[in-house]
């Protein structure tokens, strides 16, 4: 028997080859380009004469040490804030526990620069404009509710029997939730890890807006070169800059995480 064809899923395909895939491809394209003029199909000179300036400078090496220092301090306590209350979701019953997780969606229920501009204003009778910590607690608004709601997702997937058969051999609470639970789930919240630090490593209107002029991160250096740069490739060459550390992190999740684990973690 044949199969049939499914147009529908090429043409969504299609769809998204144009919408994803196509601008990635232009951009980088223009991050080699050193003449490209209209109307020509393809650069008419390639170079590297655009990487040497870009990375000549030392405002960008400090923006990308900088981008990676926040996530990593932002990834880290996300973590230890995060994961004890997610396994308390996960498995404890208490007043409001439902409201209380609810309330995590709150700060992406209302337009974001709104949010951020209140929160401007509280950081500025408390010193916290224009520091590291500023923008490190501005940041972790953005990470609570896919580090409360992923991992525990991962906590309920966890298979109970095997968590009862090792208190019954006589194993403590705490051995059963580091032998057995956190094994179980450590793929998913391995995969929530990594999706907080490449959403914190491109966040850019907190940073701006609570980290201005102190502390530029990557994403913030790129606005001011395609602001003050009529030069394309200045703003192609950090555009790909910045897929390089997001890259590797989301090739690593997905080597060391696999599809069925993930899913699991979300009771697929």
């Amino acid at each position: 028997m044949s199969r049939r064809t499914d147009w529908t899923g090429i043409l969504l395909a299609a769809v998204l080859g144009l919408v994803i895939v196509v601008p990635l491809v232009v951009v980088a394209i223009w991050a080699f380009a050193e003449v490209w003029r209209y109307p020509s199909v393809l650069p008419q000179e390639f170079g590297l004469r655009f990487w040497n300036a870009t990375l000549a400078r030392p405002d960008v090496w400090a923006a990308m040490s900088m981008s990676l220092r926040l996530s990593v301090t932002v990834t880290a306590l996300s973590a230890l804030i995060c994961l004890p209350a997610a396994y308390a979701f996960a498995r404890l019953d208490f007043p409001g526990r439902n409201w209380l997780f609810l309330s995590f969606l709150a700060s992406h229920a209302f337009p974001k620069f709104g949010l951020l501009v209140a929160i401007a204003g509280i950081f500025l009778n408390l010193g916290l404009i224009s520091t590291f910590w500023g923008v490190v607690l501005i940041q972790l608004v953005g990470t609570l509710m896919m580090m409360i709601w992923i991992p525990v997702a991962a906590f309920q997937s966890v298979d109970r029997r095997m968590e009862e058969a090792a208190r019954d051999a006589g194993a403590g609470p705490v051995r059963v939730f580091w032998s057995i639970s956190l094994p179980q789930a450590a793929p998913t919240i391995f995969a929530a890890l990594m999706l907080s630090f490449v959403g914190t490593f491109y966040e850019t209107e907190g940073a701006w807006l609570i980290g201005a002029p102190e502390i530029r991160t990557m994403p913030v250096l790129m606005i001011t070169f395609i602001n003050n740069q009529i030069v394309v490739q200045y703003g192609a060459v950090l555009s790909v800059l910045l897929w390089v550390p997001s890259f590797f992190a989301l090739l690593f999740t997905r080597r060391l995480v696999g599809s069925q684990s993930f899913a699991k973690g979300f009771g697929v």
